[in-house]
């Protein structure tokens, strides 16, 4: 799997950053960005979680293909 963030969507609400804090940080602008070498999720069961708590919708997951 493959997390995304639209920064450009972002609002800075943290609700990644609450729900997943090994996959996800804020900058110093308040808006999300994923821990280096996150790109994957981390294998943290709580990532789709993070997904679905973003109030805008920024974070997109891409499946692996044949996964």
């Amino acid at each position: 799997m493959r997390v995304t963030i639209d920064t450009g969507v972002c609002i800075g609400a943290g609700q990644c950053v609450l729900t997943a804090p090994k996959v996800f940080t804020q900058d110093d602008d308040g808006f999300s960005e994923l821990l280096p070498g996150c790109e994957d999720g981390a294998g943290d069961p709580m990532v789709r979680e993070a997904v679905r708590a973003c109030p805008v919708r920024a974070i997109t997951l891409e499946e692996d293909q044949g996964a």
